[in-house]
Formats: C-alpha cells, structure tokens, sequence
C-alpha cells in the first residue's frame, strides 16, 4: 500500500472513529454496571464480576471464527455480525434484568462478547488500507475513538441509574435500551466503510506460516505477550474499581466519574501515540506503557480516597494505551497480508483470553481475598506485579537480540 492511497485509509478511519466512539460507548456502560448488577443478581458474592468475565469470554472465543469470516466476506460482514450480537446481547441482558435471573444475565453478556470482538478488529482494519507509514497513526486514531465513548459511556450510566429512587436491579434497565440503540445506529455507519474484500485463496496463494511458526516468531511472541499482559492487567484492576469506589463509600455517579477518567485517559493520548513510535521506536512505547502500568498499582496501593482512584486510573488508562497500540503496531508488521486472518484471530484469541481470566481474578480477588472492600482492592493490585514483570522481561530479551534473529 502506498502513501497515495492514503486518502482511502484516512476515509475508513473516520468511518471507524465515529464507530468505536458511539458504538464503543455500550462497552463503557456495561463495564461500569456488570459487575454491580452481577453482586444484586449472583447467588454468591465471589461471582459479582462474572457478567463482565463473561463478555471477555465472548470476545475471547468469537475471534477466531470471527477473523476468518472477515478474511473472506470483509470486514464490513463481520461488523455487522458484532453489532447484531450486541443489540441481542442488550436486549437478553435487559430481559434478564426483568425476571432477576443472574444466568440469563450471563447469556447477554457473553452475546455482548461478540460486539467486543468485533471492535477489537477495528483496529486491523484501520492498517488494512493504510501505508506502512500511516498504519500506527491509522491505529491511534482508530484508538482515539474511544474519548467520545468515555464522555458519553459512564455519563450516561450516571445519568441514566442515579436519577432514580429504584435500589433494585431494575435502575440499570434503562442502560441496556440504550445499548440497543447504540448498536442500530453503528449499522448505519458501516455502510460508509470501504475495505477491498481479500481476494480469494486459488492454487497458486502463497499458503504462509502455521500459527506455531507465528507464534514462534520472536517480534509476534513478544507483541502478543505485551498486548496479553496490557489488556488483562487494565481489565483486571477496571472490573474491579465501581466496587472499590462503591465499597469504599462513595456513590455510583462518583464510580462513573472515576471510569470516565480512566477511559479518557485510555484514548487522548492516542492522538499522538502513533507520532511517537515512529520517532522513538515501538518497543520504548511499550515499555514506557509497562512502567506506566506499575506506577498505576503503585498509587492504588497507597490510598483508597477518591483522588486515589482517580490518578490510579487515570495511569493505568495511558499505560494500556501505549502498551496495547504498541503492541498491535508491532504485530501488524511482523505478519504478511495472506497471514491476517490465521495471526490476528490467535491473537485476539490470546489477548482475550488473559482479559477474561483477569475479570474472573478480578471478583474474586476483590471480594474473596480480605474482610472489607480495602484488602480486596489491595489485593488485586499487588497481582499485577508477576505479569508485568513478565511483559518487561520478554520485552527486554527481544530488544537485546540482533534484528535480524527477531523477524
């Protein structure tokens, strides 16, 4: 792809920027509610943040059927696909809402998944018409989507459950309706996307590597490490904050407030995360994201006021975003075109698949690790520390290795 046919690069960015901005929005709010809604609804309060484990889940086994499809319909089919398992996760959720049915509740939220998926391969498609030169600010302006989600996401849940003298399940009800809407209004803006379908595999197609000789491949390991590591620690200390704030005394609304933050924080840099790995180089931004990710525990553990939190998440929002795009703009070019489908399915399907143990850790570190909401936020905290150290140290040993070993 050459720099001339940008212009067609630059259209599906802003096509998948309003995407990811309203779209995206229903990802903010259930995260917000799932796992207060889960402690109303579970049988057992180690099982609060399993709705939200379950929408990982979804995201996690829907990518690797959901890559190839697109590999051969298009992007555009498989957006569709993700936007109608959204409305119908929405709209199961809502209806689980009515009858107080915690295992309903879990069925819309594994259905919600399959949205989640479908928005992690924006992304992708942002560098699949893009130069090699405009892929990683392709990528970050894609990213950058999200600040309108974080405005209008948890304001909305704010809005929508605290204006209300209903304690029950039933005030986040009015949530779920509106993530319907979200999903039919995503509908219209795909029709605007133009990505070329692949062209499909003859004969004669270069076959590629297997997905061991990708994984195998020491830039591919270290990408997807850093983007595993990125995602599960944010998720893992983000599922667990409404219930940190909410346990710690303070309100929903003031939960929401510390939600927007972390996710404005997530997505502004992303205006000029691109700009600096193409000047400094795409391994220092990860690295710089993992150091930012420690500091964020670090500030966790040293208080549990409402400033606290808000630094906390303000730190661990611009840690993930510079570790997870420098990830995926490393990975984007560690693979040939023929190769997408298999490599960018394994990976979400890797990436997710950490996301989803850590919401799963992440109830039952917080309510089932200490005796009151303090020792549980503490706790999951400190977990982060093995993985980054993790991360960092896959990081460094392919930093260390000639060039020419890592391809």
């Amino acid at each position: 792809m050459t720099p001339s046919n940008d212009s067609l690069a630059k259209r599906n960015v802003a096509v998948l920027v309003a995407a990811q901005a309203f779209l995206g929005s229903q990802i903010t709010m259930i995260f917000v509610i799932g796992g207060l809604a889960g402690q109303q609804l579970a049988p057992n309060a180690c099982l609060a943040t399993l709705p939200i484990s379950l929408i990982v889940f979804g995201s996690m086994t829907t990518a690797p059927w959901l890559s190839p499809l697109m590999q051969r319909f298009g992007r555009k089919s498989g957006f569709y696909v993700g936007a109608l398992g959204g409305l119908i996760g929405a709209a199961v959720s809502a209806y689980a809402l009515t009858l107080s049915n915690f295992w309903i509740f879990l069925a819309g939220s594994y259905l919600t998944g399959i949205y989640m998926s479908s928005q992690g391969f924006f992304r992708f498609a942002a560098a699949d018409t893009a130069s090699d030169a405009f892929k990683p600010k392709a990528i970050s302006y894609v990213m950058a989507g999200g600040l309108i989600s974080a405005v209008i996401g948890p304001q909305l849940v704010g809005y929508l459950s605290s204006h209300t003298a209903d304690a029950t399940v039933m005030r986040f009800f009015p949530v779920y309706m509106a993530a319907i809407g979200m999903n039919l209004l995503g509908m219209v803006f795909f029709l605007f996307l133009r990505i070329p379908k692949p062209p499909a595999p003859t004969l004669d197609s270069p076959r590629g590597r297997t997905r061991w000789e990708l994984l195998t491949t020491p830039r591919i390991a270290v990408a997807v490490i850093c983007a595993m590591v990125s995602y599960a620690l944010m998720n893992l200390v983000m599922t667990s904050t409404p219930l940190a704030v909410v346990g710690c005394g303070f309100g929903v609304a003031d939960a929401s407030e510390v939600v927007t933050g972390h996710v404005l924080a997530m997505f502004a840099p992303s205006f000029f995360t691109g700009h600096l790995i193409a000047r400094f180089g795409v391994e220092k931004i990860m690295g710089l994201g993992l150091l930012i990710l420690g500091v964020a525990g670090g500030v966790a553990l040293s208080g549990v006021e409402l400033g606290h939190f808000f630094i906390a998440l303000i730190l661990l929002g611009i840690g993930w975003n510079f570790g997870f795009i420098g990830a995926t703009t490393m990975l984007t070019a560690s693979h040939e075109p023929h190769e997408r489908g298999r490599m960018q399915g394994l990976n979400d399907l890797l990436v997710f698949g950490g996301v989803t143990f850590a919401s799963l850790a992440s109830g039952g570190l917080m309510n089932c690790s200490g005796g009151d909401a303090v020792q549980g936020w503490y706790a999951v905290n400190i977990a982060m520390i093995p993985f980054l150290a993790l991360a960092g140290g896959a990081l460094i040993w392919l930093m260390l290795r000639p060039r020419e070993q890592t391809a």
